[in-house]
């Protein structure tokens, strides 16, 4: 899908002002309850996990409480596995599927491994099934010091007292028609700069960290994906949203200079995956499922490669 008209805010060439922010900010609806739809569910395991509130995201007049599940036999003497999801917002498989990894696998690992779980990220990005928050920042180009993004400072606050216990980092991602018809011309509109269109990669894949390649370890989450969703082939030119394919179903990119979540950690193993819930070949279903899965298999390979 190509978007050839121009972004409806801003003028070609102009970076956005104060004016044209408050203009895109004034056209974001609200579409689902984070409240009814992770909060909930959030509050259901707390019978089994402990659940932390590690901070809160205000814009105007909503305030969002941003939750962590936290395993409840927590051991100093074992490794840490931290899940992270929503962290735009739009990206419905990142927070249900982290969930759904806590309902049905966690006990599995138990005794194991230490869990830390953020499901969403982005609340306020979730309601309004939107890649940015209420600033028209990007929350995944924003993990660092001084971040301009409150969700993003605020996951990483939570996560620096284990920052160097982290064994393994999964983060949960989509990647959808809209990047394509929205998202990406939106970014470009903003920054004043000219759009580029690129295609969708219809299936699953895997972002690797270019400073330290782990490539069995994105194998073994490739490999049990493909068991649940069909895994993104390359383009014509060898690639997936402009990245050079370095192994079937995975990309590299360089995660802490970039500002991506997946990057806040020293974790030995990091990835960020990447569902295609826009196919024609998979249902919500099996979005949810296939990252939990690839959560499964990032652990399972972890603990036996420590």
């Amino acid at each position: 899908m190509n978007h050839t008209a121009p972004y409806p805010i801003g003028t070609s060439g102009t970076p956005w002002g104060a004016a044209e922010k408050a203009q895109w900010l004034a056209s974001q609806v609200r579409r689902r309850s984070y409240a009814d739809e992770v909060v909930a569910a959030v509050d259901g395991l707390r019978s089994t996990f402990d659940v932390v509130e590690y901070g809160t995201v205000e814009y105007g007049d909503e305030r969002f409480a941003l939750l962590a599940i936290r395993s409840r036999d927590w051991n100093d003497a074992l490794p840490v596995a931290l899940v992270t999801g929503g962290v735009h917002g739009y990206e419905t498989s990142g927070v249900h599927g982290a969930l759904q990894f806590v309902r049905e696998h966690a006990a599995d690992f138990a005794g194991r491994v230490n869990l830390l779980v953020a499901p969403c990220v982005s609340p306020w990005a979730y309601e309004r099934i939107h890649r940015w928050n209420a600033n028209a920042i990007d929350p995944n180009r924003s993990f660092r010091d001084d971040s301009p993004a409150q969700e993003s400072a605020a996951l990483m606050k939570l996560v620096a007292p284990v920052r160097d216990r982290v064994l393994v980092h999964i983060d949960l991602h989509e990647t959808t028609d809209t990047d394509e018809s929205e998202f990406r011309p939106a970014l470009a509109a903003r920054d004043g700069k000219p759009f580029e269109p690129d295609g969708i990669p219809d299936g699953f894949y895997l972002v690797d960290d270019s400073e330290n390649p782990q490539p069995e370890f994105q194998k073994a989450v490739i490999d049990a994906v493909s068991k649940v969703t069909h895994i993104a082939p390359a383009d014509a030119q060898g690639r997936i949203i402009g990245s050079p394919v370095v192994a079937p179903g995975v990309i590299e990119y360089s995660l802490r200079k970039l500002g991506l979540c997946a990057g806040i950690t020293d974790a030995r193993y990091k990835t960020t995956t990447e569902v295609y819930p826009d196919s024609p070949r998979a249902t919500p279903e099996q979005c949810n499922t296939a990252q939990a899965t690839a959560v499964c298999a990032a652990l399972e390979y972890a603990l036996a490669h420590p």
